[in-house]
């Protein structure tokens, strides 16, 4: 064999082993990085690949200095701090009293809730673990089936995967920038469209939202058609509508408050994902102060809440990187571009083979592992194939979604069995999740079929100067270019002396 087809196959062996050894158990970070660092010495043995450390100081020092993910720990300590202010149990509590006299009205408040939570959070465990406390007890009271009971809720605990702010999607708009630069300069196009952390929240605003409307309607007829499985609450005394109603807004306002500043500064342009992240940061303190709720000792609780979520996100990351750049070392790279480009089809054949195998992987391993692991091989594959980077990347965001739903180790499925009574079998937990994994794969086909779902809003929200190249490619107008450098150097390239 030569040295290439050695290469190849010891990618392959990198790619299986590494899946094998996360599913064992073993440290995702250190596992990554360990394997890798492993297969690049054999790759060396064989002649198939040349280690060199100094590409992987320069991914490093490249992830640290990485501006926008700075967003991430400030949206981390954003959630974790409106988690513990109390605005979640207000907003149950408020909604639950609203809806609940309806038929189905406390998994419509659930859902409500879990998407403002999304919106304001984006923390998959805390949300779930909430909401599981909180209305969890109040269902089973009501007499509800506790497959739909828990299903409901597991479901809308997931929505801050794909509802902005959320940290996956920063992790895969980071990602996607790279590998469609990457992309478009194999091509011959050294202008490509900017791929931006805001364009992805943007793109996945209306198929977050469409997930959310999905959920209500399954909740909705199920309540029509099994009037058992999701009973009306019994009201104990008279209770005044526009009473319940004043309370849900006030209940609400701080919230959407936080949300509309937040989200509405990207969206308008107004500032970028991270100082929106630090608008929010401030905002959830204060929140969590007018609660009362917000002393010295609950600082430093969220602080070393914040600290541990986001060193473990970085750390695996860390760990990714030396993956993928052994991976890509041993010709890895090559034979995936190979195989998905043999594959019927085209372009949907291999966007689908790629979901097909991320809806896999969600079976045994994390959300962030397989963004770490599958994007950074796939991405500049399948954006090869002139693929809209913000559509591609709302997609896989739905997708991964589902590997906190999907057992039998979805993780969100994990945390409500952790705080549910006993007499939830996990059995139920398991079946209650299944009927909202197949809403989110026909939400997918929905996304894939009507791609201006995830690409109408960025492109009014974030409008480019554009022209066609010859092969197909996006290119930024030569004109709009020049300016472009003009503005950001303040001068003419084309004067003399410059």
């Amino acid at each position: 064999m030569s040295p290439a087809e050695i290469g190849e196959v010891l990618a392959v062996a990198l790619f299986v082993s590494t899946i094998a050894l996360v599913m064992l158990g073993f440290p995702v970070a250190f596992t990554l990085g360990g394997v890798a660092v492993l297969f690049a010495f054999l790759g060396e043995a064989f002649g198939a690949f040349s280690f060199d450390l100094s590409s992987l100081a320069e991914r490093y020092f490249g992830t640290v200095t990485n501006e926008g993910l700075v967003a991430v720990p400030l949206f981390v300590f954003m959630g974790v701090t409106l988690e513990r202010s109390g605005v979640a149990e207000r907003l149950l509590v408020a909604m639950g009293r609203l809806f609940g006299r309806l038929r189905g009205g406390l998994g419509v408040s659930v859902v409500v809730v879990g998407a403002l939570l999304a919106a304001s959070t984006g923390i998959v465990g805390a949300t779930v673990v909430t909401m599981g406390l909180l209305s969890l007890p109040t269902m089973m009271r009501a007499g509800y089936d506790p497959k739909l009971a828990t299903g409901v809720i597991c479901a809308s605990g997931t929505l801050g995967q794909i509802i902005p702010p959320s940290t996956v999607l920063i992790f895969i708009g980071d990602i996607l920038q790279n590998a469609n630069t990457t992309a478009q300069m194999a091509k011959g196009n050294f202008a490509p469209d900017p791929v931006s952390i805001g364009q992805l929240f943007a793109g996945a605003l209306l198929p977050g939202l469409l997930l959310v409307g999905l959920y209500l309607v399954f909740v909705l007829i199920r309540a029509w058609t099994s009037p058992a499985a999701a009973p009306a609450l019994v009201e104990e005394g008279k209770t005044d509508g526009r009473a319940l109603l004043l309370e849900a807004l006030v209940a609400l306002a701080p919230p959407v408050l936080l949300i509309l500043a937040v989200l509405g500064s990207i969206m308008a342009s107004i500032a970028t994902p991270t100082e929106s992240a630090s608008v929010g940061a401030v905002g959830a303190m204060i929140l969590a102060a007018a609660h009362r709720r917000f002393g010295l000792a609950e600082l430093k609780a969220v602080m070393r809440s914040t600290l541990s979520i986001s060193s473990m996100v970085f750390v695996v990351l860390m760990g990714a990187s030396a993956f993928s750049l052994v991976f890509r070392g041993l010709g890895g790279d090559h034979l995936v571009e190979q195989v998905l480009n043999d594959l019927p089809g085209g372009a949907f054949g291999a966007v689908a083979a790629v979901m097909a195998v991320i809806f896999l992987l969600g079976f045994f391993i994390d959300t962030f592992e397989i963004v770490f692991i599958v994007l950074p091989i796939a991405g500049p594959v399948l954006l090869g194939f002139d693929i809209d980077p913000i559509w591609l990347g709302v997609m896989i965001g739905v997708n991964l979604q589902t590997s906190f739903l999907t057992p039998p180790f979805g993780f969100a499925l994990f945390y409500l069995r952790g705080i549910a009574p006993a007499a939830i079998r996990t059995a139920d937990i398991y079946r209650g999740a299944l009927p909202f994994v197949a809403i989110q794969i026909l939400a997918l086909a929905v996304i894939a079929s009507l791609p201006v779902l995830a690409t109408w809003m960025p492109e009014r929200l974030f409008p480019t100067t554009r022209i066609e190249d010859t092969n197909g490619a996006g290119a930024m107008d030569p004109d709009a270019a020049l300016k472009n450098f003009m503005d950001d150097f303040g001068g003419d390239p084309g004067d003399p002396g410059y």
